[in-house]
């Protein structure tokens, strides 16, 4: 009797997750053999990893402007720049308030927001590379990552080309940002979505656009790598940017675009920079370095990069970069010489200032490949 509703439990079990992973596909609006083998992921997770594939059954409902009524499922509760959990995010030493003739009063249950603005940092650790700094976190001597900073890039781009030379993707696309500029957030806000146009794939239109329209051929990739399993996006999105590079092997830059996210005490640090007028968020450039265990013979190239574009970005818009976290990081930044990682301000920005930051990243990126 034991056995028997054992076997009809699990039976149930099982109907119920096809049945999540069929309305997933239908959710997403991807009646393709992606949209299937992302939603049988959900089906995957659960025989791998009930405990995943649970949380993965829950929902939440953002209630900002333009996101009523939207569920999301719950893929991962872990941040990726969960500071506990190891990521690379460091908070500010100290973060002043808004000043007090800004500061509106904070409705109850809400947390605070504090504005930043990273400076270029100072110590052994800290190189200067033209107008920007980097922050060496390896245990290179700072004499040999000097040598490599403002060096030539290590490719070359055609402009006016009809091959494509950059191609943006983001691993974890279903981030997003603050949907308001408040001196507060909601802590039920998560942060997380499917709306292309609230999400890190509206900051990479934005940047292609830019890019596109300075000559520079670029593709933009816009798959859900985080969604509707968490576990996984980088494995994902590798071989999402080799079948790019399979099918285009014109293409010399792959620019993988985030958001961060910076928390301290309690509150929401939003790193911001006014430049012309104009609030934007500050990009942090990740470079990664291999320790010898990685698989990652040429990051050397992609720092001579990363430094380069630190350099155009810094020298045209000041304030606008935090230093670059040199790190022993991989993002599948073996697999070509112009190979980044990009965080667009943080989860407390919002859209409309990391849209701002995506164009003066995409004006500097033109300028320095057309050697403006």
């Amino acid at each position: 009797m034991r056995r028997r509703r054992a076997h009809k439990a699990l039976l149930a079990i099982f109907c119920a997750v096809v049945t999540a992973c069929s309305a997933g596909v239908l959710y997403l609006g991807r009646p393709s053999w992606d949209g299937y083998w992302q939603s049988g992921a959900v089906l995957a997770t659960f025989f791998c990893a009930p405990q995943d594939a649970m949380a993965s059954l829950q929902t939440f409902e953002t209630e900002s402007d333009g996101l009523e009524g939207q569920a999301v499922p719950v893929a991962q509760t872990r941040d990726e720049n969960d500071l506990s959990s190891g990521f690379w995010t460091i908070p500010p030493d100290s973060v002043a308030p808004p000043p007090a003739e800004e500061t509106a009063e904070m409705p109850e249950g809400m947390g605070p927001v504090l504005e930043t603005q990273y400076g270029a940092g100072s110590g052994e650790r800290f190189l200067a590379c033209g107008a920007g700094t980097l922050r060496n976190s390896t245990e290179l001597p700072a004499s040999e990552v000097a040598a490599e900073l403002m060096q030539p890039l290590p490719f070359e781009v055609e402009t006016d080309s009809s091959e494509p030379q950059v191609l943006i993707m983001h691993t974890h696309a279903t981030e997003s940002y603050q949907p308001d500029d408040n001196p507060w957030y909601d802590p039920a806000y998560t942060a997380r979505s499917t709306d292309y146009e609230q999400n890190m794939t509206a900051v990479g239109d934005e940047l292609a656009k830019v890019l596109n329209e300075a000559g520079i051929n670029t593709l933009h990739d816009v798959t859900f790598h985080d969604y509707p399993s968490y576990n996984g996006s980088y494995e994902r999105s590798q071989r999402t940017v080799e079948a790019y590079l399979e099918q285009y092997p014109s293409i010399k830059i792959v620019l993988d675009v985030h958001r961060d996210a910076i928390e301290k005490d309690g509150a929401r640090v939003k790193p911001v920079v006014t430049v012309n007028g104009e609030k934007a968020a500050q990009v942090m450039i990740i470079c990664g370095a291999d320790d010898g265990t990685m698989g990652m013979p040429n990051y050397k190239q992609n720092l001579r990069f990363a430094s380069r574009l630190q350099d155009a970005m810094e020298s045209r818009f000041p304030g606008l970069t935090r230093p670059i976290l040199f790190d022993y990081r991989k993002y599948n930044q073996q697999l070509t010489t112009g190979s980044l990682l990009l965080e667009v301000g943080g989860h407390a920005n919002t859209l409309e200032e990391a849209k701002a930051t995506a164009r003066m990243i995409g004006q500097s990126l033109a300028a320095l490949l057309k050697g403006a």
